[in-house]
């Protein structure tokens, strides 16, 4: 028996409502499903094997290029002359990190120590690592106006022991970095409350420091620099803890863009990073202080004379670039930035580029210092950087931009599928409902009084009596 239409309608109307239906609980429920799995993912877990590993064993490449300011007129400047400088790099090696020492804790938190390995790369670098260049010599400029205080000391050095300063030897800029660690950090793993996931609980113990003047800059806020936490929007910043510096960071949005496909936010450095106590007051802390684009970080530093900066003094005062000459600041050359992945806090492409800088002076008593003119001398700048590439990219794009888009699309595929139903039985209604009006206007055989034979002569043929 063949199944009438307004029976196939009604089944079609049945099909297309669950369909839109299956298609809006989609809407509302795909990014609640897409953020459980991201939770579960990026939380410090041994059981979330591929990012546990990433965590673990960071799997980006990464290299850190070493620049340094030759300088072209040594003798010139101990007469007092302005320093000509010519950058010399990069020397690039490629850094190897990896985390040891794993602990976890009952508290929600991990405690580990990431050390670190390089190796010199010479197709990626300018010449060898046995080049030579000059640059001034830290530990007697160093030592010079770190005893400017201290007469007495003077006096005794230039009259029994002239010439003692240690203007000879071997000394290391970098020499410890190799098989080095950046000290214990013990951070949150996100179990309960995934905002806290990477998020510093304490370094070395500590829950601040002392190297500075204020609470506030005593603080260890943030995460290890690594990664963060997910869901990050363009108001949230980038805060972590440098041991390097000594001090805690933040960075702040810039602009969105995309890596090989993938969605990010860069996050550069603020301008008052490195300002001044006098240009940016909660800076004070960090004081004593000189022109704004350079941090004094000599309590942490064994108090010699030391500033770090961004490269060329990029987004410092002008005077610190006019005491030299050779410097030419750029954002693309010379800015540091942070390209993440705002819904995971992973960062797909690093580049954090510091200069490290020697206040150097004539001193009174030490012959060694001749007649240098008083400023923030640029000794050697260096950029870390990383992205993420092959298998991790692709394994990356695939759950996080690929999925998560196939289920947006399929949200809308059963919506609009489901309209498309809903129209055919509509439609299909329609059209049986016409045909029923049809055939009930039409008149019938035996009440058509042309055919049924009333009022007919019945002496006619056909006719009755």
């Amino acid at each position: 028996m063949p199944i009438s239409k307004s029976k196939v309608a009604v089944g079609l109307a049945i099909a297309g409502i669950l369909t839109v239906a299956f298609g809006t609980v989609l809407v509302f429920v795909g990014p609640i499903i897409i953020d459980d799995q991201i939770v579960k993912n990026v939380e410090i877990n041994p059981k979330n094997e591929l990012s546990y590993t990433m965590w673990k064993d960071i799997p980006v490449p990464f290299f850190m290029s070493v620049y340094f300011f030759h300088v072209l007129n040594p003798s010139e400047i101990l007469l007092g002359e302005k320093p000509m400088l010519e950058q010399r790099g990069p020397y690039v090696y490629k850094e190897y990190r990896q985390k040891d020492n794993i602990t976890f804790h009952a508290n929600k938190t991990v405690s580990y120590r990431e050390y670190r390995q390089y190796h010199f790369m010479r197709n990626m670098s300018v010449g060898n690592e046995s080049d030579v260049v000059t640059i001034p010599n830290m530990l007697v400029l160093g030592a010079a106006v770190m005893m400017e205080n201290m007469p007495k000391l003077v006096d005794f050095l230039n009259t029994y022991l002239p010439g003692m300063l240690p203007s000879s030897g071997k000394f290391g800029l970098f020499a410890e970095f190799n098989n080095s660690n950046t000290g214990l950090f013990t951070v949150f793993t996100g179990e309960g409350d995934i905002r806290n996931v990477h998020k510093v609980d304490s370094w070395n113990g500590l829950k601040e420091v002392n190297y500075w003047r204020t609470e506030q800059c005593n603080m260890i806020n943030g995460t290890a620099g690594q990664m963060w936490p997910p869901f990050m929007t363009p108001e949230s910043t980038l805060p972590f803890y440098s041991p390097d510096a000594c001090r805690s960071m933040e960075l702040v949005y810039q602009r969105p863009g995309e890596v090989a496909g993938i969605p990010i936010y860069r996050y550069i450095a603020p301008t008052t990073l490195f300002a001044n106590g006098t240009d940016y007051p909660p800076n004070e802390g960090f004081c004593p202080c000189r022109q704004s684009g350079i941090l004094n970080v000599s309590s942490c530093r064994h108090n010699s004379p030391v500033f770090i900066s961004h490269p060329h003094f990029f987004n410092a005062d002008p005077y610190l670039r006019s005491a030299v000459l050779g410097l030419d600041p750029t954002e693309q050359d010379h800015g540091l930035f942070i390209d993440i992945h705002p819904e995971t806090g992973v960062p797909l492409n690093v580049s954090i580029r510091l200069q490290l800088n020697l206040y150097i002076k004539k001193v009174s008593g030490i012959s060694e210092t001749g007649k240098i003119s008083e400023k923030v001398m640029p000794m050697i700048w260096f950029e870390e950087s990383g992205y993420i590439e092959g298998p991790v990219l692709d394994t990356f794009y695939t759950n996080l931009v690929v999925l998560p888009a196939v289920m947006e699309y399929m949200q809308y595929i059963f919506i609009g599928l489901g309209l498309l139903t809903l129209l055919g039985a509509f439609i299909l209604g329609m059209r049986n409902q016409k045909n029923i009006s049809e055939k009930a206007e039409r008149p019938h055989p035996r009440t058509d009084p042309r055919t049924s034979g009333i009022g007919k002569d019945p002496l006619l043929p056909g006719g009755t009596e």
